[in-house]
């Protein structure tokens, strides 16, 4: 209703696509075009983001109050919607109020909330029960005289069961005989129920039966609607609804034409309370006035799926087209319609339309993480299908498979794919192909690399004879990416360059059939340090899934494609990506591949000096990781997650970040970025003061480097071997191994560690007295590192030139001084304050910033005069005040 209100140009500047996919969400949204959506549903998260847009443009003009009441009812897709807008709020003056029980919800909405609130983004308000003073002034009273109280007790200081057993006419104590204990209680309290009951009593039999066709077609409602369900006359149900109004059952809203409940549970319990075989007919009565009108499959689906017997065909079809209209932006929902359907479909029915049924109801269930279920559904499909089906068959056995890993049944999906391949007729055929590349991926899933090289060996073998480069293709990017892996970068980079110019050949339409076969191959690139070439095959990977619908690969393109950009130096573009990669990794329920995302939004975020994202996404990803068993993203967000502790001021929660079995995993990485790590782990050790520690480190790291022979490893190794050599005192060495880390880092288009290695070696120079080659040199390195946005590591360059006498010149974003307050504040003031809220002494910022803490204290003392704070918990509040749902 608010939306249809609201100014068309104050919406105009909204993105086309923008427009496309709010008119999917809100029917009174202005509509650009209802065809034009991806409709993908790995992408569901591009919805949420629309709303956050559009909430932004809301707030353009004046602050911005989102209420949703009883949430403890949402549906998944509205409680995915809150999560993404709790774990990143919008850009604006926006307060987001979620009304919910205190009672255990829905798990996706506790932890989003859990979240939330150890961000800090978020506020909880206990709603306690009334006083007997504030229930007297509920009810309009000075004090609460016996009855009242008694009224009040039976209550629980609950402010609607209160109302609702002050207006009933009789008040019944709760012991009266009167009492009619066959009422529904509708999850209140048996008195309160009663008191509804009695004040539904009052109303004439046709108003009634009106209350309860408006209870079947949903609130608000329409009368038209209304009327149709309780199988009236539309002038009778006007005639109730005055009735309706006059007793305060209903209400109007803002929108001719249609009416509220006074309350959820009204209608709750006037549903509750109508006779069960009458609703069924109101249902379907429902449902036929919706078709009438022309109204979607989805609209209709909840009447037809309470209502219509085993058999009917019609509803089949129509709980069958609800699903797939549902399932892009809520596969929850669409899961339940293709349940309907199952149910209602006869044991006659072709044994391919039940499979088709079973195959999305499947991806439906899988998409929202419910695993189990959707193995059941491919189980039951895989029994159903013909013995001459054998296409079909090979493709629900691959799916089964995949779902099997995803839930830790390894041997359960190798068996599968195996007892598949041998009941092959045709050993060497394009079937049996395909399913080697699976179960090559399935190797590698297990990390056993040198399995996975074996059989997508025996696919590329397989694939030569038969003419299809898509296929070939496939194969031989998959093994170019086993052998990445498991630590043969020459070999793996010759299969790569035939992967390569294979699938570079193919059309997007003979790309879309393999698109594994890109997705595989941008992997090994990642890992053979052709991270450019590793972007470009991703990004095509992607066009092609947007354009055919392929979303099952997505969250792994996402994370692999951010990593290449944040190798490239293009952290701003990688961390919007990873962004994205952690919101659809959330909605897909797949825990391993949101631990991957996480790690790669930590990945990213800590060289942009975004500290506080980096820890919180490296702690979630580690304790994800840690419980679902994947030890390799485990290891990986645990080094980053230490090191970005440690740089915070927090080497207490570093130290516990690396303790236990954590360290034992690093041997699981794959060798070509174990030295990365090995490099990671070798700072994180001197930085605690543990050289003997990060000694074995360093050592960790040339012995990986030398293994896979690839320049970038031995970059890092040479980088680790430097900071051990400075630390011994050694500067000379130290200059030699840092200035060959950053010329590697150069070759392979890493200007990130290139600027990171430039560092240390100008470090060691001014350690030997080169003051003009350090300078030189550490100007150099910050000024790469600030093109990238590697803003910790260029200040840790300019903290260098600072000792050694340089003054940095840099200009930082100014305040603005006609606004007043924190909008006064320059960026390196807000930056500062944001710090004074994280209850940072000035000692911690300066080390945080690289700054000395006289510098601070200056920021500090401005900061005072401009926002007239005496203190600095003033500071704090200021900016909480400004910047309430978090940063």
């Amino acid at each position: 209703e608010y939306l249809e209100s609201v100014d068309p140009r104050r919406l105009a500047r909204l993105g086309e696509h923008v427009r496309n996919e709010l008119a999917h969400v809100f029917p009174s949204f202005p509509d650009p075009g209802r065809g034009n959506v991806s409709g993908v549903q790995g992408e569901r998260y591009r919805t949420n983001r629309a709303v956050r847009e559009l909430l932004e443009r809301l707030a353009a003009t004046k602050p911005l109050v989102l209420m949703l009441d009883d949430f403890h009812w949402a549906d998944t897709a509205s409680i995915d919607l809150a999560g993404s807008l709790l774990s990143r709020p919008p850009a604006a003056a926006v307060l987001l109020v979620l009304g919910a029980r205190p009672t255990p919800g829905p798990s996706r909405l506790t932890n989003a909330l859990e979240r939330a609130l150890r961000a800090g983004g978020m506020a909880r308000v206990e709603l306690h029960p009334l006083t007997s003073d504030e229930a007297a002034a509920l009810l309009g009273l000075e004090r609460l005289d016996p009855s009242t109280a008694a009224l009040y007790e039976d209550s629980g200081g609950n402010p609607f069961y209160l109302e609702q057993l002050a207006r009933s006419p009789h008040q019944a104590p709760p012991d009266s005989p009167n009492r009619d204990l066959s009422v529904p209680s509708v999850h209140v309290p048996p008195m309160v129920a009663a008191a509804m009951m009695e004040e539904l009593s009052l109303l004439n039999s046709s108003s009634r039966r009106v209350l309860e066709g408006a209870s079947v077609v949903g609130d608000p409602f329409e009368p038209e609607l209304a009327a149709a369900a309780a199988d009236v006359s539309e002038e009778q149900a006007i005639e109730a609804i005055d009735e309706l109004l006059v007793a305060e059952l209903v209400r109007p809203t803002t929108v001719p034409r249609r009416f509220r409940f006074r309350h959820p549970i009204v209608r709750r319990a006037v549903y509750e309370a109508a006779p069960g075989g009458w609703r069924l007919t109101a249902h379907r009565r429902a449902a036929e006035a919706l078709a009438s009108r022309g109204a979607t499959a989805a609209a209709r689906a909840h009447h037809i799926d309470v209502s219509a017997k085993v058999g009917d065909a019609a509803a089949v079809s129509t709980l069958a087209a609800a699903g797939r209209q549902s399932a892009q932006r809520a596969p929850a929902t669409a899961a339940r319609w293709f349940t309907g359907a199952l149910r209602l479909l006869p044991d006659t029915a072709p044994a391919g339309e039940r499979v088709e049924l079973l195959l999305a109801n499947a991806t439906a269930l899988a998409a929202t993480g419910r695993f189990a279920p959707a193995h059941e559904a491919l189980l039951e499909s895989l029994a159903m299908l013909p013995e001459e089906a054998t296409a079909r068959r090979l493709e629900l056995s691959a799916m089964c498979a995949r779902v099997e890993h995803l839930v830790g049944r390894h041997d359960q999906a190798h068996a599968r794919l195996t007892a598949a391949l041998d009941g092959l007729a045709d050993a060497g055929g394009p079937d049996a192909v395909a399913l080697m590349i699976e179960l090559a991926g399935d190797a590698n899933f297990r990390l056993d690399f040198e399995s996975g090289q074996d059989w997508a060996t025996r696919a590329v073998s397989a694939a030569r004879p038969l003419a299809d480069p898509g296929l070939t293709a496939a194969a031989l990017a998959l093994l170019a990416r086993a052998l990445a892996w498991g630590g043969d970068a020459k070999r793996g980079e010759a299969v790569r360059s035939e992967a390569a110019t294979l699938l570079d050949a193919l059309s997007d339409d003979q790309l879309a059939h393999r698109l594994a076969a890109a997705v595989d191959l941008s992997s090994a690139e990642i890992y053979l340090d052709r991270f450019t070439e590793a972007g470009v095959h991703a990004q095509r990977a992607l066009a092609v899934g947007r354009a055919t619908g392929q979303a099952q690969l997505f969250p792994g393109v996402y994370a692999g494609l951010g990593v290449a950009w944040c190798m490239l130096g293009r952290l701003a573009e990688a961390a919007e990506l990873l962004d994205a990669a952690t919101e659809a990794a959330r909605l897909s329920g797949n825990p391993q591949a949101l631990a991957w995302a996480l790690f790669c939004r930590a990945f990213v975020a800590f060289p942009a000096g975004d500290t506080r994202t980096a820890i919180a996404a490296a702690q979630e990803s580690l304790e994800i990781a840690t419980d679902a068993g994947h030890d390799v993203i485990a290891a990986r967000a645990a080094a980053v997650l230490g090191v970005a502790l440690l740089d915070a001021g927090e080497p207490a929660r570093a130290v516990e970040a690396l303790t236990g079995p954590v360290g034992e995993h690093f041997a699981s990485i794959p060798m070509a970025w174990r030295a990365y790590f090995l490099e990671l782990m070798t700072r994180y050790w001197l930085g605690v003061g543990r050289r003997a520690d990060a000694e074995r480190a360093a050592a960790g790291a040339r012995v990986s480097a030398s293994a896979v022979g690839l320049r970038l490893p031995t970059a890092m190794a040479h980088r680790a071997a430097a900071a051990i050599a400075l630390d011994l005192d050694d500067a000379a060495t130290a200059v030699e191994l840092a200035l060959a880390s950053a010329g590697l880092a150069d070759d392979v288009g890493a200007p990130i560690e290139a600027g990171l290695s430039r560092t240390v070696a100008g470090r060691a120079l001014a350690h030997l007295g080169k003051r003009d080659e350090a300078v030189a040199l550490l100007q150099q390195a910050a000024a790469e590192l600030g093109s990238c946005g590697a803003l910790r590591y260029r200040d840790a360059a300019e903290q260098e030139l600072r000792q050694l006498g340089r003054h940095i010149h840099r200009r930082t974003r100014p305040g603005d001084p006609n606004q007043g307050g924190v909008a006064s504040l320059t960026e390196r003031e807000l930056q500062i304050a944001r710090l004074i809220v994280d209850r940072k002494t000035n000692a911690e910022i300066a080390g945080e910033l690289f700054l000395s803490k006289k510098t601070i204290e200056t920021h500090v003392r401005n900061m005072f005069r401009k926002l007239d704070a005496n203190s600095r918990v003033e500071i704090a509040r200021a900016v909480e005040r400004a910047e309430p749902l978090g940063r």
